[in-house]
């Protein structure tokens, strides 16, 4: 079962600096004027948030549009007082609530997830259908420094790529004409525990947040207390900043592959793109499969599919399409029905229909 925390208030400079922290990570000035919707689950991150935004909004005199999305999965058995809780706490703030039923154990067609990553799709699927139906632009969620540290173990251990190496995005897109916001990443677990001391402020914690068979769970008690309470005291700070970096290295490559592809692609009049792989071929092979990354971002091809095997694959194609007797197939059929052909002086890329 879940337990209620009722801590006594300390200090105000918790509060300030807990709440300028929340206010850097916000993307603009005037994000608090727009309607927002706020992801609840009760526990301390996500409470803080909400209570943070309110205050906020109030410091600035804007009149809170904050509307308050909970998911009650079907994973626990103190869901009920979890959704209770959060539909309180929306009423005292005097914001709107959604609680919605999530069944994360009923099977559907998507294969391939585990039971985590399926109540986190379900759960991204909910706050993107509140952000339709109530108009908002935004959809905001409470992941702290802590959860990116645990992201970046996590992808490192599973064999990510530098991409991935970069944790968590501050933002993202959510759907069309939905993005997804996080504030906190940039705020240790313990800021924000220390900023509801400071209020007197209730939480629910979750018990299973204590089971080690979850992946998250492990890493967090398993392997990063120990070291943190070991001989790597910094290791939560340690993995975020390795993630900053990465992400700021993947940025640069991103952005070179962006300008490689504009500069040597063209739409042919059937749909498809033609590279100009003559002149590509000799760049590094990773930088050669990012281009083929970018191309896929860019004609919005599905990418859910396309693993690092098959971007690699590409880059083999574009630097053999310089070389006559190197090895590489001239053609391959790729995820989404795209297909990938080798021509003179290049290489054409397309719907499996078109371009034949």
């Amino acid at each position: 079962m879940n337990r209620m925390f009722t801590l006594e208030a300390t200090t105000s400079g918790a509060e300030v600096g807990f709440l300028a922290a929340l206010a850097a990570g916000l993307p603009a000035h005037d994000f608090l004027s727009e309607r927002l919707v706020v992801g609840v689950s009760g526990g301390a991150d996500s409470v803080s948030l909400l209570v943070g935004l309110h205050s906020l909004a109030a410091a600035q005199g804007v009149p809170p549009k904050l509307i308050v999305a909970h998911a009650k999965h079907d994973l626990r058995e103190a869901a009920a007082a979890d959704a209770a809780f959060v539909a309180n706490l929306a009423a005292q703030l005097g914001v709107s609530c959604m609680v919605r039923d999530v069944r994360v154990r009923e099977p559907d067609d998507v294969r391939g997830e585990g039971i985590e990553g399926r109540a986190r799709r379900l759960r991204y699927e909910f706050l993107t259908a509140v952000a339709r139906e109530e108009g908002a632009r935004f959809v905001v969620v409470a992941h702290t420094a802590d959860d990116q540290a645990e992201t970046i173990l996590h992808r490192i251990l599973r064999g990510t790529g530098l991409t991935g190496l970069a944790g968590m995005a501050s933002a993202r897109e959510l759907s069309d004409g939905v993005a997804l916001v996080r504030p906190l990443l940039a705020v240790p677990r313990g800021v924000v525990r220390g900023y509801l001391e400071s209020r007197g402020q209730v939480w629910m914690e979750d018990a299973t947040n204590a089971d080690v068979r979850y992946a998250r769970n492990f890493l967090r008690h398993e392997i990063l207390a120990p070291c943190e309470s070991g001989p790597y005291p910094a290791a939560a700070a340690s993995l975020t900043r390795l993630g900053s970096q990465a992400a700021a290295v993947a940025g640069a490559v991103r952005s070179a592959a962006d300008h490689l592809l504009a500069t040597h692609s063209h739409r042919h009049a059937d749909g498809t793109t033609v590279l100009q792989t003559q002149k590509l071929a000799g760049l590094d092979r990773h930088l050669l499969a990012e281009i083929f990354v970018a191309l896929w971002h860019r004609e919005g091809w599905p990418r859910r599919d396309m693993t690092a095997r098959h971007y690699s694959q590409l880059a083999a194609m574009a630097a053999a399409s310089a070389d006559p007797i190197a090895a590489a197939p001239s053609a391959i059929d790729l995820p989404g029905e795209v297909r990938a052909r080798v021509q003179a002086g290049g290489m054409v890329v397309g719907g499996i229909t078109t371009g034949r």
